[in-house]
């Protein structure tokens, strides 16, 4: 298989580095990598720069936006640059964050399952954080979510998708979209990737009604978002943070700002998601 794989990056010179070398050292080495450098202002493009003049397949884009760490908007953004760098000549194309250290036979694993079973549509492994000197997995990975950091997809399946939403809220609404296009997800959360920089924690003020937003515009409706912005504050640790994500609801709600899936789609989603639910009651 082809994988291409697209690295968004923006002031990731402490890590960049430890996430090219535990690529280059896979078992089965990458088609093309492109790093996106976007807006850095450390050594990112020069240490990336570096690997490439090593590796043949490993290429930098330069790309400018807005320096705020929004999430969604900025890093997808920055994906679709090194996207339009490329070919269409991949079988397998993966968004990878530059803060990331792969087991070396991560990719092989990967390419195995997509072998597998030719209805699977995404894969993943999970992402798992140093705390107090051991490593352990994020608690936002479960088996039913791959995390935005390490996305990889089928290409009938990323085209299926539409390719990724420039919004917050873009690594729920493919996988969403995948199902309503009857692709399976593959979560293999024994499959260990360490995540160095802790999700999230760069963001700017500014986003904190973000989620909420996110939650209207995937047209969860107020009960499923009341339902969602419990779960994922409680998760994070920040139960206050209820209080943002339904009022970023409302305020999307109020100022009715453009939905990323259509009306069908919006009820398909519904549906899957009072359906997971009503089976996690179950268990």
């Amino acid at each position: 298989m082809n994988i291409y794989i697209v690295i968004p990056a923006h002031n990731e010179a402490a890590f960049i580095g430890k996430t090219l070398d535990s690529l280059v050292a896979q078992t089965v080495l990458p088609t093309r990598l492109v790093v996106v450098n976007d807006h850095s202002t450390d050594d990112t493009p020069l240490i990336v720069q570096q690997y490439a003049a090593k590796h043949s397949f490993i290429t930098l884009v330069n790309t400018n936006s807005s320096e705020d760490h929004l999430p969604g908007s900025k890093v997808i953004n920055a994906f679709h640059q090194g996207l339009d760098s490329l070919d269409d000549d991949y079988d397998i194309i993966c968004k990878f964050d530059a803060d990331l250290i792969f087991p070396n036979t991560y990719l092989a694993q990967m390419i195995a399952y997509f072998n597998t079973d030719p209805k699977i549509g995404m894969v993943g492994g999970g992402c798992e954080i140093e705390k107090n000197g051991q490593w352990t997995l994020e608690n936002l990975t479960n088996k039913d979510h791959l995390r935005g950091a390490l996305k990889a997809y089928r290409k009938n399946c990323f085209k299926a998708i539409g390719g990724l939403k420039p919004a917050m809220g873009w690594d729920t609404i493919d996988e969403l979209l995948a199902q309503y296009h009857q692709w399976q997800i593959k979560v293999d959360t024994s499959l260990r990737v360490q995540h160095l920089k802790p999700t999230g924690n760069t963001y700017a003020k500014k986003a904190k009604y973000k989620q909420g937003e996110a939650f209207y515009r995937m047209r969860y409706g107020s009960v499923i978002t009341t339902i969602a912005a419990i779960k994922l504050a409680l998760l994070k640790r920040k139960p206050l943070f209820i209080i943002d994500y339904l009022v970023g609801f409302f305020k999307a709600k109020k100022a009715k700002l453009p939905y990323l899936v259509t009306k069908d789609e919006g009820v398909f989603i519904r549906a899957l998601r009072w359906r997971k639910m009503r089976e996690k009651i179950k268990w």
